[in-house]
């Protein structure tokens, strides 16, 4: 059975993912910080016949980001999609403007965005090329394609992202790896409007991109949702 592993998606988009590839008979493992938020999660999957499991891990413990990954991997059998979309929070996100930015602010916002991204990449891509099958993706706000001043920390390192993500998709296409990279830019916010001006979207009005991502839409090295 195929398998699906979400990488530090807040609740609502991750179970909304879950739940699009789940009901497509895919296995889910769940990866955040919080075993508790986890397993309230793997416990509404299963409830709904999907086959789910945990495991916790901090997207900025590279090590343990990548035992988390192997973890899934040896539990299902492979990963054969990975959907990284890890979600700041209050508290620990500083929003900073061009002016009001240092260096620290983008320096942490790269670690938990990019450099994430690329070892979680790292951790499954050599199975998948092995198998000449797979699919990564890549979640940002669209800052990264539109830049918002308010956000402008977090926009530099989505972007960071964006472009890292978009050429992982050259490169594998050029090679014919049989192996699909895409960017997937979210245009809104989820559930609640947390910027003014920007409308909120219910996760499961953007999850169909990455389903689409992963069968039909192949070629694409990005989708932008936008309400």
């Amino acid at each position: 059975m195929p398998s699906i592993a979400i990488v530090g998606a807040g609740p609502q988009m991750g179970l909304a993912i879950a739940r699009t590839f789940g009901s497509q008979g895919f296995d889910v493992a769940l990866i955040s910080r919080n075993r508790d938020k986890l397993d309230d999660l793997v416990g509404k999957l299963e409830a709904e016949g999907v086959n789910a499991a945990a495991f916790p891990a901090d997207v900025l413990d590279r090590a343990g980001l990548t035992e988390a990954l192997q973890g899934a991997a040896a539990t299902f059998g492979g990963i054969e999609v990975l959907e990284y979309s890890p979600v700041g929070t209050f508290g620990i996100t500083a929003l900073t403007a061009p002016t009001g930015t240092e260096p620290s602010h983008v320096e942490f916002e790269m670690n938990f965005q990019l450099y994430g991204a690329i070892a979680a990449t790292r951790a499954v891509l050599p199975a998948m090329r092995e198998a000449g099958a797979g699919t990564l993706l890549y979640t940002t706000g669209a800052g990264s394609i539109w830049p918002d001043p308010r956000v402008a920390n977090v926009n530099a390192a989505a972007a960071a992202l964006r472009n890292w993500a978009m050429n992982l998709h050259k490169e594998l296409a050029d090679a014919g790896t049989g192996v699909q990279a895409a960017h997937v830019g979210i245009d809104s916010s989820i559930g609640v409007s947390v910027i003014p001006g920007v409308e909120a979207a219910r996760p499961e009005q953007i999850t169909p991109l990455y389903w689409d991502l992963h069968t039909t839409r192949r070629d694409r090295a990005e989708l932008v949702f936008k309400l």
